[in-house]
Protein backbone atom coordinates (compact mmCIF):
# COMPACT_ATOMS: atom_id res chain seq x y z
CA UNK A 1 0.00 0.00 0.00
CA UNK A 2 1.02 3.82 -0.89
CA UNK A 3 2.40 5.54 1.73
CA UNK A 4 2.50 9.33 2.83
CA UNK A 5 4.34 11.67 5.03
CA UNK A 6 2.54 13.05 8.36
CA UNK A 7 3.52 16.66 7.88
CA UNK A 8 7.53 18.16 8.01
CA UNK A 9 10.13 15.22 8.31
CA UNK A 10 6.76 12.83 10.24
CA UNK A 11 5.71 9.41 10.18
CA UNK A 12 5.56 7.13 6.50
CA UNK A 13 2.06 6.08 7.06
CA UNK A 14 -0.38 4.45 5.09
CA UNK A 15 -2.92 6.25 2.60
CA UNK A 16 -5.50 4.26 4.56
CA UNK A 17 -5.46 3.70 9.11
CA UNK A 18 -7.67 1.37 10.25
CA UNK A 19 -9.94 2.80 12.63
CA UNK A 20 -10.87 1.28 16.21
CA UNK A 21 -13.51 3.47 16.91
CA UNK A 22 -16.00 0.55 16.52
CA UNK A 23 -13.59 -2.25 18.08
CA UNK A 24 -14.54 -0.49 22.20
CA UNK A 25 -17.82 -2.23 21.37
CA UNK A 26 -21.09 -0.99 23.62
CA UNK A 27 -20.92 2.46 24.93
CA UNK A 28 -22.56 5.89 25.11
CA UNK A 29 -20.94 6.67 21.24
CA UNK A 30 -20.24 3.07 20.45
CA UNK A 31 -21.49 1.16 17.09
CA UNK A 32 -23.20 -1.56 19.24
CA UNK A 33 -21.86 -4.96 20.65
CA UNK A 34 -18.85 -6.32 19.09
CA UNK A 35 -17.21 -9.44 19.41
CA UNK A 36 -13.42 -9.53 20.58
CA UNK A 37 -12.62 -12.24 18.69
CA UNK A 38 -13.60 -10.66 15.28
CA UNK A 39 -11.63 -7.29 16.52
CA UNK A 40 -8.49 -9.31 16.60
CA UNK A 41 -8.87 -11.09 13.28
CA UNK A 42 -9.77 -7.75 12.08
CA UNK A 43 -6.93 -5.93 12.73
CA UNK A 44 -4.41 -8.67 11.58
CA UNK A 45 -6.01 -8.72 8.41
CA UNK A 46 -5.44 -5.04 8.49
CA UNK A 47 -2.02 -5.49 9.34
CA UNK A 48 -1.20 -8.23 6.53
CA UNK A 49 -2.92 -6.03 4.28
CA UNK A 50 -0.19 -3.68 4.31
CA UNK A 51 -1.91 -0.89 6.61
CA UNK A 52 0.77 0.21 8.88
CA UNK A 53 -1.05 2.38 11.70
CA UNK A 54 -4.10 1.63 13.68
CA UNK A 55 -6.20 5.01 15.47
CA UNK A 56 -7.83 4.55 18.76
CA UNK A 57 -8.66 6.63 21.98
CA UNK A 58 -8.99 6.05 25.30
CA UNK A 59 -13.38 6.98 25.16
CA UNK A 60 -13.67 4.36 22.34
CA UNK A 61 -15.35 1.83 24.44
CA UNK A 62 -13.80 3.69 27.88
CA UNK A 63 -10.29 1.74 27.20
CA UNK A 64 -11.05 -0.75 25.40
CA UNK A 65 -10.54 -0.11 22.14
CA UNK A 66 -6.58 0.79 23.21
CA UNK A 67 -7.03 -2.64 25.36
CA UNK A 68 -8.07 -4.70 22.38
CA UNK A 69 -5.06 -2.95 20.13
CA UNK A 70 -2.24 -3.50 22.27
CA UNK A 71 -3.47 -6.81 23.16
CA UNK A 72 -3.44 -8.22 19.18
CA UNK A 73 -0.63 -5.98 17.97
CA UNK A 74 1.81 -6.54 20.77
CA UNK A 75 3.88 -9.08 18.88
CA UNK A 76 4.18 -6.81 15.91
CA UNK A 77 4.93 -3.20 18.23
CA UNK A 78 7.71 -2.74 15.39
CA UNK A 79 5.83 -3.28 12.56
CA UNK A 80 2.90 -0.71 13.18
CA UNK A 81 2.64 2.54 14.63
CA UNK A 82 -0.80 3.10 16.89
CA UNK A 83 -2.01 6.84 16.83
CA UNK A 84 -4.64 7.52 20.08
CA UNK A 85 -5.97 10.45 22.01
CA UNK A 86 -6.64 12.43 25.29
CA UNK A 87 -8.69 15.02 26.74
CA UNK A 88 -12.33 12.96 26.89
CA UNK A 89 -12.51 11.41 30.38
CA UNK A 90 -15.15 9.39 32.12
CA UNK A 91 -16.20 8.74 35.81
CA UNK A 92 -17.81 5.55 37.82
CA UNK A 93 -20.90 5.91 36.19
CA UNK A 94 -19.33 6.32 32.77
CA UNK A 95 -20.21 10.10 32.16
CA UNK A 96 -18.05 11.29 29.38
CA UNK A 97 -16.22 15.12 30.03
CA UNK A 98 -13.62 17.06 28.43
CA UNK A 99 -10.59 18.07 30.22
CA UNK A 100 -8.04 18.93 28.50
CA UNK A 101 -6.11 20.15 31.93
CA UNK A 102 -2.07 19.70 31.45
CA UNK A 103 -2.35 17.04 34.59
CA UNK A 104 -5.49 15.20 33.22
CA UNK A 105 -3.53 14.53 29.69
CA UNK A 106 -0.52 13.29 31.61
CA UNK A 107 -2.38 11.02 32.97
CA UNK A 108 -4.69 9.74 30.44
CA UNK A 109 -1.01 9.01 28.18
CA UNK A 110 0.32 6.76 31.38
CA UNK A 111 -3.10 4.78 31.07
CA UNK A 112 -3.16 4.96 27.52
CA UNK A 113 0.58 3.16 27.68
CA UNK A 114 -0.51 0.91 29.96
CA UNK A 115 -3.52 -0.42 27.76
CA UNK A 116 -1.56 -0.37 24.73
CA UNK A 117 0.91 -2.25 26.74
CA UNK A 118 4.32 -0.18 25.08
CA UNK A 119 6.55 2.65 26.44
CA UNK A 120 5.63 5.18 23.48
CA UNK A 121 2.78 6.41 21.45
CA UNK A 122 3.49 7.27 17.34
CA UNK A 123 0.58 10.10 17.71
CA UNK A 124 -0.88 11.45 20.54
CA UNK A 125 -3.64 13.43 19.98
CA UNK A 126 -5.89 15.88 21.23
CA UNK A 127 -9.09 14.40 20.83
CA UNK A 128 -11.55 18.13 21.19
CA UNK A 129 -11.03 21.36 22.14
CA UNK A 130 -11.65 22.53 25.54
CA UNK A 131 -13.04 25.75 26.27
CA UNK A 132 -12.16 25.58 29.93
CA UNK A 133 -8.62 25.15 29.22
CA UNK A 134 -6.06 27.15 27.08
CA UNK A 135 -4.94 25.85 24.60
CA UNK A 136 -1.73 26.86 25.02
CA UNK A 137 -1.64 24.88 28.45
CA UNK A 138 -2.32 21.92 26.64
CA UNK A 139 -0.44 22.41 24.10
CA UNK A 140 2.35 22.87 26.07
CA UNK A 141 2.08 19.62 27.57
CA UNK A 142 1.83 17.58 24.76
CA UNK A 143 5.05 18.89 23.97
CA UNK A 144 6.52 18.20 27.46
CA UNK A 145 5.20 14.30 26.52
CA UNK A 146 6.94 14.22 23.56
CA UNK A 147 10.42 16.34 24.57
CA UNK A 148 10.18 13.13 27.05
CA UNK A 149 10.17 10.31 24.57
CA UNK A 150 6.61 9.32 25.78
CA UNK A 151 5.33 9.84 22.15
CA UNK A 152 7.52 10.90 19.05
CA UNK A 153 4.87 12.98 17.26
CA UNK A 154 2.09 15.47 18.42
CA UNK A 155 -1.26 16.85 16.57
CA UNK A 156 -4.95 17.12 17.21
CA UNK A 157 -8.28 16.70 15.92
CA UNK A 158 -11.33 18.53 15.53
CA UNK A 159 -9.36 21.89 15.86
CA UNK A 160 -10.25 25.15 13.72
CA UNK A 161 -7.51 27.07 12.83
CA UNK A 162 -7.32 29.75 15.29
CA UNK A 163 -6.35 26.84 17.61
CA UNK A 164 -4.02 25.47 15.09
CA UNK A 165 -2.11 28.43 14.60
CA UNK A 166 -2.14 28.97 18.78
CA UNK A 167 -0.62 25.53 18.57
CA UNK A 168 1.82 26.08 15.74
CA UNK A 169 3.38 29.06 17.88
CA UNK A 170 4.18 26.87 20.35
CA UNK A 171 5.81 23.99 19.10
CA UNK A 172 4.87 22.07 14.85
CA UNK A 173 1.52 20.09 14.74
CA UNK A 174 2.59 17.09 13.02
CA UNK A 175 -1.28 16.24 12.08
CA UNK A 176 -4.82 17.32 12.36
CA UNK A 177 -7.68 14.80 12.45
CA UNK A 178 -11.04 16.06 11.09
CA UNK A 179 -13.86 14.69 9.63
CA UNK A 180 -13.91 14.45 6.02
CA UNK A 181 -16.04 12.60 3.27
CA UNK A 182 -18.04 13.38 -0.08
CA UNK A 183 -20.85 14.92 2.00
CA UNK A 184 -19.26 16.65 5.21
CA UNK A 185 -16.68 18.95 3.17
CA UNK A 186 -16.90 21.94 5.54
CA UNK A 187 -12.85 21.85 5.84
CA UNK A 188 -11.86 22.79 2.48
CA UNK A 189 -12.50 26.25 3.15
CA UNK A 190 -10.26 27.29 5.53
CA UNK A 191 -8.85 24.25 7.70
CA UNK A 192 -7.21 22.23 4.39
CA UNK A 193 -5.43 25.12 3.09
CA UNK A 194 -4.25 25.89 5.79
CA UNK A 195 -2.68 22.72 6.93
CA UNK A 196 -1.25 22.46 3.38
CA UNK A 197 0.11 25.76 3.77
CA UNK A 198 1.98 24.89 7.42
CA UNK A 199 2.75 21.30 6.00
CA UNK A 200 0.53 19.91 8.72
CA UNK A 201 -0.71 16.49 8.17
CA UNK A 202 -4.07 15.48 7.89
CA UNK A 203 -5.62 12.20 8.73
CA UNK A 204 -9.21 12.31 8.01
CA UNK A 205 -11.99 10.26 9.80
CA UNK A 206 -15.58 9.20 9.08
CA UNK A 207 -14.60 9.28 4.92
CA UNK A 208 -17.52 6.83 4.82
CA UNK A 209 -19.60 9.50 6.51
CA UNK A 210 -20.28 6.48 9.04
CA UNK A 211 -21.56 4.26 6.98
CA UNK A 212 -24.11 5.93 4.45
CA UNK A 213 -21.00 6.37 1.24
CA UNK A 214 -21.10 2.47 1.17
CA UNK A 215 -24.32 1.90 -0.36
CA UNK A 216 -25.95 -0.93 1.58
CA UNK A 217 -28.50 1.37 3.27
CA UNK A 218 -32.48 1.83 2.50
CA UNK A 219 -35.09 4.61 3.66
CA UNK A 220 -35.57 1.71 6.38
CA UNK A 221 -31.93 1.76 7.95
CA UNK A 222 -32.30 3.67 10.56
CA UNK A 223 -35.17 1.48 12.42
CA UNK A 224 -32.66 -1.80 11.71
CA UNK A 225 -29.77 -0.11 13.82
CA UNK A 226 -29.21 -1.61 17.18
CA UNK A 227 -30.30 0.33 20.01
CA UNK A 228 -27.11 1.01 21.66
CA UNK A 229 -25.44 2.16 17.98
CA UNK A 230 -24.83 5.71 18.63
CA UNK A 231 -26.28 6.73 15.09
CA UNK A 232 -29.42 5.54 16.56
CA UNK A 233 -28.84 7.20 20.01
CA UNK A 234 -28.01 10.50 18.90
CA UNK A 235 -29.35 11.28 15.33
CA UNK A 236 -26.86 12.75 13.38
CA UNK A 237 -26.88 15.24 11.12
CA UNK A 238 -27.22 12.85 7.76
CA UNK A 239 -29.54 10.39 9.54
CA UNK A 240 -32.44 12.80 10.16
CA UNK A 241 -35.27 12.65 7.81
CA UNK A 242 -34.33 15.54 5.67
CA UNK A 243 -30.83 14.41 4.55
CA UNK A 244 -30.79 10.76 4.79
CA UNK A 245 -32.93 10.57 1.38
CA UNK A 246 -30.65 12.60 -0.07
CA UNK A 247 -26.86 10.83 0.57
CA UNK A 248 -29.01 7.84 -0.41
CA UNK A 249 -29.63 9.67 -3.80
CA UNK A 250 -26.24 10.90 -3.96
CA UNK A 251 -24.45 7.38 -3.43
CA UNK A 252 -27.00 6.39 -6.19
CA UNK A 253 -25.54 8.45 -8.70
CA UNK A 254 -21.87 7.04 -7.89
CA UNK A 255 -22.68 4.00 -8.16
CA UNK A 256 -22.05 4.34 -11.93
CA UNK A 257 -18.78 6.18 -11.88
CA UNK A 258 -17.42 3.22 -9.40
CA UNK A 259 -18.50 0.60 -11.77
CA UNK A 260 -16.43 2.52 -14.57
CA UNK A 261 -13.35 1.83 -12.46
CA UNK A 262 -14.70 -1.63 -11.21
CA UNK A 263 -14.64 -0.62 -7.41
CA UNK A 264 -17.54 0.16 -5.38
CA UNK A 265 -18.98 3.30 -3.35
CA UNK A 266 -16.91 2.46 -0.36
CA UNK A 267 -13.64 2.13 -2.33
CA UNK A 268 -14.88 5.33 -4.49
CA UNK A 269 -15.51 7.30 -1.34
CA UNK A 270 -12.14 6.78 0.28
CA UNK A 271 -10.01 7.40 -3.04
CA UNK A 272 -12.18 10.90 -3.22
CA UNK A 273 -10.88 11.91 0.17
CA UNK A 274 -7.03 10.37 -0.93
CA UNK A 275 -7.42 13.07 -4.40
CA UNK A 276 -7.06 16.54 -1.69
CA UNK A 277 -3.62 17.47 -2.37
CA UNK A 278 -3.70 18.49 1.59
CA UNK A 279 -4.47 14.44 2.61
CA UNK A 280 -2.25 12.44 4.23
CA UNK A 281 -4.02 9.46 5.04
CA UNK A 282 -7.95 8.28 5.04
CA UNK A 283 -8.86 6.49 8.78
CA UNK A 284 -11.23 3.97 7.54
CA UNK A 285 -13.18 1.42 10.45
CA UNK A 286 -13.74 -2.00 10.33
CA UNK A 287 -15.48 -4.28 12.85
CA UNK A 288 -15.23 -7.82 10.55
CA UNK A 289 -12.43 -8.91 8.71
CA UNK A 290 -14.28 -8.87 5.32
CA UNK A 291 -14.79 -4.62 5.78
CA UNK A 292 -11.09 -4.61 6.43
CA UNK A 293 -9.94 -6.28 3.25
CA UNK A 294 -13.03 -4.12 1.23
CA UNK A 295 -11.08 -0.93 2.45
CA UNK A 296 -7.60 -1.03 1.04
CA UNK A 297 -9.32 -1.35 -2.50
CA UNK A 298 -9.95 2.84 -2.22
CA UNK A 299 -5.58 3.36 -1.98
CA UNK A 300 -3.70 3.02 -4.85
CA UNK A 301 -5.68 4.28 -7.47
CA UNK A 302 -7.04 7.85 -8.62
CA UNK A 303 -10.18 8.92 -9.89
CA UNK A 304 -9.51 11.53 -12.99
CA UNK A 305 -10.49 15.19 -13.17
CA UNK A 306 -13.74 14.66 -15.26
CA UNK A 307 -15.06 12.41 -12.67
CA UNK A 308 -13.97 14.85 -10.10
CA UNK A 309 -16.20 17.46 -11.79
CA UNK A 310 -19.08 15.21 -11.99
CA UNK A 311 -18.99 14.10 -8.30
CA UNK A 312 -19.04 17.75 -7.28
CA UNK A 313 -21.92 18.51 -9.74
CA UNK A 314 -23.88 15.50 -8.51
CA UNK A 315 -23.36 17.04 -5.03
CA UNK A 316 -24.35 20.44 -5.77
CA UNK A 317 -27.77 19.73 -7.66
CA UNK A 318 -28.51 17.16 -4.55
CA UNK A 319 -27.29 19.10 -1.75
CA UNK A 320 -27.51 22.54 -2.90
Amino acid sequence: MNTRELGKDGLQITEIGLGAWAIGGAWAWGWGDQEDEASVQTIHKALDLGINWIDTAPVYGLGHSEMIVGQTVKDRRSEILIATKCGLVWDDQKNITNNNRPESIRKECEDSLRRLGTDYIDLYQIHWPDEKVAVEDSWGEMTRLQEEGKVRFIGVSNFDVPLLEKCQAIAPISSLQPPYSMVNRFIEREILPWCKENNVGVVAYSPLQNGLLTGKFSLDFIETLAENDWRRQHSPHFFNKKNFPKVLAFVGELRPIADAYDKTTTQLAIAWVLMHPAMTSAIAGARKLPQAEHNVGGSGWQISEADMEKIDRIFQEIFN
